[in-house]
């Protein structure tokens, strides 16, 4: 296993684990690699000092170091309350998003809010139908890294 310091587009900091170098590569490429706090998959590895087991003497991390959940600036903010929102108040769908939203639009299934996941041509085929969609500017809490 090794362990990769990333950065996103928008110069949001996390880290994660990988089996080896060759698969981070791989799960970039394949665009499986999405940014921790605002799903942006346009992530590159971040500067990273070297990593040295501490001694058992050693001291504890920075008080200054922010934890990675909290967010940096208001934006951040509203956007982690409209996940909590939608998290709270909707039914994650998954893949079946473009299935429910026509169901429920058609009448066949109750009327309840839904999120989940479509491509970009199923959203519009259901936009072109009548059925209301929106795009979330976030990757659902099941698929975040």
């Amino acid at each position: 296993m090794i362990h990769f310091d990333l950065k996103c587009a928008r110069g949001h900091g996390f880290d994660s684990w990988f089996q080896s170098s060759e698969a981070f590569d791989k799960l970039l490429a394949a665009g499986h690699v999405a940014c921790a706090v605002c799903g942006s998959t346009e992530v590159e590895k971040a500067l990273m000092a070297p990593r040295v087991r501490p001694s058992r003497k050693a001291a504890a991390a920075p008080a200054n170091e922010r934890p990675l959940s909290a967010p940096r600036s208001e934006a951040e903010e509203a956007l982690a309350e409209l996940r909590r929102k939608v998290e709270e108040n909707a039914t994650y769908v998954g893949g079946n998003f473009v299935r429910e939203a026509r169901a429920i639009h058609e009448g066949a299934k109750p009327d309840r809010p839904i999120y989940g996941e479509a491509k970009p041509e199923e959203a519009r085929a259901l936009l072109e139908e009548g059925v209301p969609v929106l795009p979330l500017p976030f990757t659902p809490g099941r698929k975040a890294n």
